[in-house]
């Protein structure tokens, strides 16, 4: 078929672009090196291993937040599995390596027929849980020809996919190996249902509000946050890239009795050098402690977050949140992780695509802003001046997290009826 043999063109000039972008691009050359030997990795770790484990795939990091409410809770519930976790991208792989909560954490080996059959020779899974997106069809075909159970987590749609397309015939196979979709909104379930699926297809939300939950519930303060704080208003800005930044900061230079606490969403070296430029009047986290952390005109008003792991936890210490992401064409990032704090969120004009921004504003939590600085600034002095609009907001913010909680628990439910774990 055509669209197969445009699939293989694509993995061949993925494969290559990937290694000549390696040369400069230290993210690209991880990619390659953490692929390296690794089916020796995989087999070394799986040797003495017989039993038949839970297999989930992500992306990347955002994508294993939202499976992992439900692999926790599986764990939880089932303490024997075994669970295999595999990444794509290193975004997700370098950051949860060590994750406790998966027997073995491995980047998945680029996909091919051959790679296919030796993974899952490897791992034999009795189950697999693909969360949102991400298809790979050798790995699926191999799947469906082995009857293991898949599961399709968060999963989402759009009418520009290919699925949709004329062209898509190798990828409309690609969801025939799926057991069940679990789709988070209404048009990921009619599209579905336009190229014949809907018997095993289930509007059941997205697993990142049980997520949000569970990191709210389980809060540890961040050392050296309340101290930086004090009791000024604070504006926490979370996944920021250089658009957002351009934007805040005018604020920031103006604002100086406010305090910001910056996280970029890229903490290389070289780009924390470049926010530390934009931001001069700043100092790092990881200077926090250091007695010299004064500059001429005292103490600083701008934190840079320099490390990974902390930002949903900052959204606590946040009088306003801004979520970044928004005036770039892969559009805002999470917002459930300020909403859920009680937090007015504010974020930029690209979200359409995202229905848990979308939703936000509608309930009455978060403002998006497309109109330069000044309409920015304008925003955060009415949500700082305003008390009262400041915590209808965060209580709207609140409420819509909690509303639409429990895509976890249904899942959960799904998988114990239909027995597909083997222990």
């Amino acid at each position: 078929m055509l669209s197969k043999s445009l699939y293989n063109l694509f993995l061949f000039l993925y494969s290559c672009g990937i290694r000549v972008v390696a040369i400069a691009n230290p993210k690209a050359r991880k990619w390659i090196l953490g692929r390296r030997n690794i089916f020796d990795t995989i087999n070394e770790q799986r040797s003495t291993s017989n039993e038949q484990p839970i297999w989930m795939h992500c992306a990347s990091l955002g994508e294993f937040e939202q499976g992992r409410p439900l692999l926790e809770a599986l764990r939880s519930q089932n303490p024997k599995v075994k669970i295999v976790l595999t990444f794509f991208s290193p975004s997700g792989y370098e950051v949860m390596k060590d994750y406790r909560g998966a027997d073995h954490v491995f980047y998945l080996p680029m996909d091919s027929p051959v790679n296919a059959k030796k993974f899952l020779d490897a791992v034999n899974p009795s189950l697999v849980l693909w969360v949102k997106y991400e298809y790979w069809f050798y790995y699926l075909a191999e799947i469906k020809k082995r009857n293991i159970p898949v599961l399709l987590i968060s999963g989402i749609f759009r009418k520009k996919q290919p699925f949709f397309k004329w062209y898509g015939e190798i990828w409309r196979k690609m969801l025939e190996s799926f057991t069940h979709f679990f789709v988070q909104n209404t048009e990921s379930q009619q599209l579905l249902s336009t190229i014949g699926f809907t018997e095993n297809v289930s509007l059941n939300g997205d697993t990142r509000f049980d997520r949000v939950l569970e990191i709210a519930d389980h809060f540890t303060a961040v050392p050296g946050i309340a101290e930086f704080c004090g009791n000024s208003q604070v504006i926490v800005a979370g996944s920021t890239w250089e658009e957002d930044e351009i934007e805040l900061l005018h604020f920031v230079n103006v604002h100086k009795q406010v305090k910001f606490i910056i996280a970029p969403h890229e903490i290389d070296k070289a780009n924390l050098k470049d926010v530390k430029e934009e931001f001069p009047d700043s100092i790092f986290y990881s200077e926090l402690n250091n007695e010299q952390r004064t500059t001429d005109s005292g103490q600083p008003n701008v934190l840079i977050v320099d490390n990974i792991g902390m930002l949903s936890r900052l959204y606590k210490y946040a009088t306003v949140a801004y979520v970044g992401g928004g005036y770039g064409a892969d559009g805002v990032h999470n917002v459930l992780e300020a909403a859920v704090y009680s937090k007015p969120v504010v974020f930029g004009p690209v979200y359409e695509k995202f229905d848990e921004a979308t939703g936000l504003i509608n309930a009455g939590g978060a403002v998006s802003i497309d109109g330069g600085p000044v309409k920015l600034e304008n925003i955060l002095n009415n949500l700082l001046q305003d008390e009262a609009a400041r915590k209808k907001m965060g209580e709207a913010a609140q409420q819509f997290v909690n509303e639409n909680a429990g895509a976890s628990k249904k899942i959960i439910q799904f998988i114990q009826e239909k027995r597909l774990l083997t222990s």
